[in-house]
């Protein structure tokens, strides 16, 4: 399932190709994401952990080091980890993409803000040595899914709080996450065709929305699915010439949509231009899928990342 922190990364990545610079990657991301929702009351409680007298068993292993390598860095390790810079990412891979909304989709919901400022370097030096001791040092232990056909979805935020469809673009075909994730951030704020790409001047009114595809299963009936639990993908033949689109689950809800006037508008947006009562006459091969989106605003994410910047970790 998605995650806000994969929604973080993509802000992180278009942030960062409209600003020249390069990108925390997705274990980063997702790494800082964590510490930075942590529960303040575990920094109180790995502080009593820290703090307590060593066992005699412990003072018998630990080997002390030399003199002169204990005067290279006066801060804790775990601080020096979190202070060396973050790799920079690799080329993002090259698949056939598809748009998933119409221009006109409007898409509700936003993600909860968290303060910028809760915790300081020795508690997130605590926190590291926690995750290090629990195994989320590995990149399969901190991601669910380590690859996913995913949409990324770009919504404009108006003031009066109207969310208008900015750009969505994915892939069925499985991406490894941190390559599929910064390309199709990349690819669906700068070439879905229905709208000029993004600019910087746009990014603080942004808000991004991430779907990871599952259950992917053919239908003998096009209204054999569920509203709000299936999106779909069609593809027909009309007239000798090959059609086809898709909707993410949360379109036909949010549009107040039937299911007929949902597959007659999926066949619209293919390029269908038969009569409305006639959709039914049209031998249509449709796949359901599910999953559901998960969305970040842009002033979720700029705090996020003013707390990564003042803390020394990027």
């Amino acid at each position: 399932m998605a995650t806000q922190a994969h929604c973080a990364y993509c802000f992180e990545s278009l942030s960062a190709s409209l600003e020249k610079r390069h990108p925390l990657n997705l274990r980063d991301t997702e790494e800082l994401w964590k510490k930075y929702n942590a529960d303040p009351n575990d920094d109180a409680q790995q502080l009593q952990d820290t703090d307590a007298e060593p066992s005699d068993s412990e003072m018998e292993d630990a080997v002390p080091l030399p003199a002169s390598d204990n005067t290279l860095d006066p801060r804790p390790a775990a601080i020096s980890r979190l202070l060396a810079p973050s790799p920079s990412t690799a080329s993002s891979s090259s698949v056939q993409s598809v748009s998933s909304t119409p221009s006109g989709v409007s898409e509700a919901s936003s993600a909860t803000s968290k303060s910028s400022s809760r915790s300081s370097f020795f508690s997130l030096g605590r926190k590291k040595r926690k995750s290090d001791e629990v195994g989320l040092g590995s990149g399969k232990q901190r991601s669910e899914v380590e690859d996913s056909p995913l949409f990324v979805t770009w919504n404009v935020v108006t003031k009066s709080g109207e969310k208008r469809l900015r750009g969505c673009i994915g892939t069925f075909e499985k991406q490894e996450l941190d390559d599929g994730l910064r390309s199709y951030a990349l690819t669906s704020a700068f070439d879905d065709t229905r709208f000029l790409p993004i600019t910087a001047r746009e990014l603080p009114t942004l808000e991004c929305g991430v779907t990871l595809l599952t259950d992917f299963e053919p239908i003998p009936s096009p209204l054999d699915w569920a509203i709000g639990t299936h999106g779909l993908r069609i593809s027909f033949t009309y007239h000798g010439r090959r059609y086809g689109s898709t909707y993410l689950p949360d379109v036909a809800k949010e549009q107040g949509w039937t299911k007929e006037e949902t597959m007659v508008s999926l066949m619209r947006k293919a390029g269908w231009s038969g009569k409305k009562d006639d959709w039914r006459k049209v031998e249509l091969s449709v796949v359901r899928y599910q999953g559901r989106q998960v969305k970040l605003g842009y002033r979720e994410w700029r705090e996020w990342r003013d707390w990564v910047e003042e803390t020394g970790q990027r």
